[in-house]
């Protein structure tokens, strides 16, 4: 699209005068919101003008047209004001993805310059505040996240996880009333040093975190207790159809491969807890063992820890795989005899022209 400005004259940013003396011209283009998913590109043409006060200290300024142009801008509001809630929604790689498919097309990096430009919101009174850990980098570096629970969002990041930074951040906020983090010992530090007034409470997510792994702690360590008290409370004769809790549990999945053989992971895990256990009745320390038997500390410490074997199966065998749904049909093809892997060529694939080996080496691979 082609423009220009209809208008005689234009007032000075600087000084406020008017001016109709024009300077020279220029070509400016602008980068407008997607017509039927066609990009649309507005090359304006744009004056500049001489300012007639000496004192002012802009000599000539540009042009502006008020809800088109700004400043050094390369988008309209409009367009500026799309890439912003992309940005603020999907962040660089994948906001670029979705703007390439609506016609707007920029780069990752302008999306997150545009992120960092947006202004914030001012913090305000914080009430209910949330602290967490937050990954700068997954298993390097981390920090702490700080959010208004009252108002979803989050208010600042402090660096580390330490509680020399939390106490000082709520020493400037005494208008904390309740702190809701988790139960790591340098946040409890940090809100009893910097905010006294406040109640410290647990968080929902973590408290039924704490839950499940305790109960599923305590379940494992009983798991023998479990069945052996399940089969004597057990009446003779056959159990009735409609009672669940008397019927006997079937055979863990878990501990038996494809063919009806133990895996080989429960097989290796009472080798190593009869090495362990072992060695421990001996005298020998933790790391002592880890040396003979090449395993890690703490893999030697869970063993050691573990009151049965049937605690440590209980846990390796009944983590849920993304093959669970699809094992009857595996085992179904299994027995029906089909023990090779499928032999058709997938569609569009072409293999590689045969080329025998060379009297003098190995075959050398295909130029092409």
């Amino acid at each position: 699209m082609h423009a220009r400005a209809r208008s005689a004259g234009a007032n000075c940013p600087r000084c406020g005068s008017a001016s109709d003396r024009v300077h020279g011209r220029y070509m400016r283009r602008l980068a407008d919101a997607a017509v039927g998913g066609a990009s649309v590109m507005i090359e304006l043409l744009m004056r500049r003008f001489k300012c007639p006060n000496p004192a002012c200290p802009a000599v000539t300024f540009a042009e502006q047209i008020a809800g088109l142009t700004g400043p050094h801008a390369r988008y309209t509001p409009l367009m500026r004001e799309q890439l912003t809630s992309i940005a603020l929604a999907l962040a660089g790689r994948a906001g670029a993805r979705l703007t390439g498919m609506l016609g707007l097309r920029v780069a990752k990096d302008t999306l997150l310059r545009l992120v960092r430009a947006t202004p914030e919101d001012p913090v305000g009174q914080i009430r209910v505040l949330g602290v967490d850990d937050f990954a700068l980098r997954k298993g390097d570096s981390y920090a702490t996240i700080l959010v208004d629970l009252e108002r979803r969002r989050p208010v600042d990041v402090l660096p580390g996880q330490n509680t020399k930074p939390l106490a000082a951040w709520l020493k400037g906020h005494p208008e904390v009333e309740i702190i809701c983090r988790d139960r790591a010992g340098a946040y409890t530090d940090g809100a009893r040093s910097g905010a006294p007034q406040a109640q410290q409470v647990a968080d929902a997510w973590h408290s039924w975190h704490n839950l499940g792994e305790a109960v599923e702690e305590t379940v494992g360590a009983h798991h023998s207790c479990i069945r052996a008290a399940f089969e004597n409370t057990i009446p003779p004769g056959p159990p009735p159809s409609d009672d669940i809790w008397l019927t006997p549990p079937a055979p863990a999945a878990g501990m038996l491969d494809v063919c009806g053989r133990e895996r080989r992971l429960v097989t290796r895990t009472r080798e190593r807890y009869t090495a362990v256990r072992q060695l421990l009745e001996a005298g020998s320390t933790l790391e002592n063992i880890c040396r003979p038997l090449q395993l890690d500390r703490s893999t030697v410490r869970r063993f050691a820890r573990a009151t049965s074997i049937d605690e440590l199966l209980a846990k390796a065998t009944n983590r849920s795989t993304i093959l669970d749904e699809h094992k009857p049909h595996l085992h179904q093809r299994w027995n029906e005899g089909c023990h090779r892997r499928p032999t058709r060529t997938p569609p569009g694939f072409t293999a590689a022209p045969y080329r025998p080996l060379d009297h003098d080496g190995p075959r050398k691979p295909d130029s092409r």
